[in-house]
């Protein structure tokens, strides 16, 4: 079965920066040669995270709410004295909503429901730069 490697770059701000990365996760599938099958998106880095959501302002604010109710940044997590970068938060953040998710796709448009949007979050405590990576298997 065929399969087409690619990376995208995205910029989210610190602490629960959540960007819509649908479109170019899209755009990657509408260039590969393969016509159907599926997207795994992978975000490389252990403080960031990839879900699907209804990407709307107030889902955002409700979702980095709701995580500083169950992991909050400003507490003294043991992680921070390992290499003193208190992100401890972060990383405990990321491993609950995790680093990938699968999407199928049929004649290279990604299933995706009417308000479902492809998300990545940034968990670190600085702005980010993040390296996402795409991995395309499926059918020509």
């Amino acid at each position: 079965m065929p399969v087409e490697t690619r990376e995208i770059s995205v910029t989210a701000k610190e602490d629960c920066g959540i960007v819509n990365i649908t479109e170019m996760v899209s755009e990657e599938v509408e260039n590969s040669k393969i016509r159907s099958g599926t997207v795994t998106v992978f975000c490389i880095g252990s403080t960031g995270a990839i879900t699907t959501m209804e990407f709307e302002l107030n889902l955002s604010k409700d979702v980095e709410e709701t995580l500083n109710e169950l992991i909050p940044l400003n507490k003294d997590y043991h992680h921070h004295k390992t290499w003193g970068d208190f992100n401890g938060g972060s990383h405990l953040r990321s491993l609950i909503v995790g680093p990938s998710l699968t999407v199928p796709f049929v004649e290279k448009k990604l299933t995706l429901g009417t308000w479902q949007q492809i998300v990545y979050i940034n968990f670190d405590r600085i702005k980010k730069v993040r390296k996402i990576v795409l991995q395309i298997i499926g059918e020509f």
